[in-house]
């Protein structure tokens, strides 16, 4: 990430910005993403929650219900209720950053393509960039330096 990275949400009252670059950027075609965005995928940046500085506003964490059952909260903006960021599983030292609520979003492009098995038909992956049915496995396709983080943030 060459220059900081800030965003924010539809109506600007909620700023944020980006300390360090993200662990990992993810583009999900779950059946989950796909309800929860009115769009074909969701693009999250994973990084550290205390990598996430608010500028001005504060967020709304608001739970929503998954296929898996497992807890998910989306962080929105009280005013005009844009998803900022997600929290899964309970696991409030990652945050899930909406890549386009980015000032730049062209600057995180995806890592990894996940749950392509609910992939829409005219959706076209692009070369070179991984791609897995449902999930795979975090240890093989993450840097080391972003496995320590993730380490690091969730305790273990």
């Amino acid at each position: 990430m060459p220059r900081t990275l800030e965003g924010r949400c539809a109506c600007g009252s909620v700023r944020y910005r980006l300390l360090s670059p993200p662990m990992f950027v993810h583009c999900c075609h779950c059946c989950d993403c796909q309800r929860q965005t009115g769009s074909a995928f969701v693009l999250n940046a994973l990084i550290e929650a205390d990598q996430v500085e608010l500028l001005s506003g504060e967020p709304e964490p608001v739970a929503v219900p998954t296929d898996s059952g497992k807890p998910h909260v989306i962080h929105r903006c009280p005013a005009c209720r844009t998803a900022l960021w997600s929290t899964y599983s309970g696991r409030t030292a990652v945050r899930f950053v909406r890549v386009g609520t980015l000032d730049d979003p062209a600057a995180l492009p995806p890592d990894v393509h996940i749950f392509t098995r609910s992939k829409l038909p005219w959706v076209v992956l692009p070369e070179g960039v991984p791609a897995f049915e449902v999930y795979y496995e975090t240890e093989t396709l993450w840097p080391q330096a972003s496995l320590d983080r993730r380490r690091a943030a969730l305790g273990g």
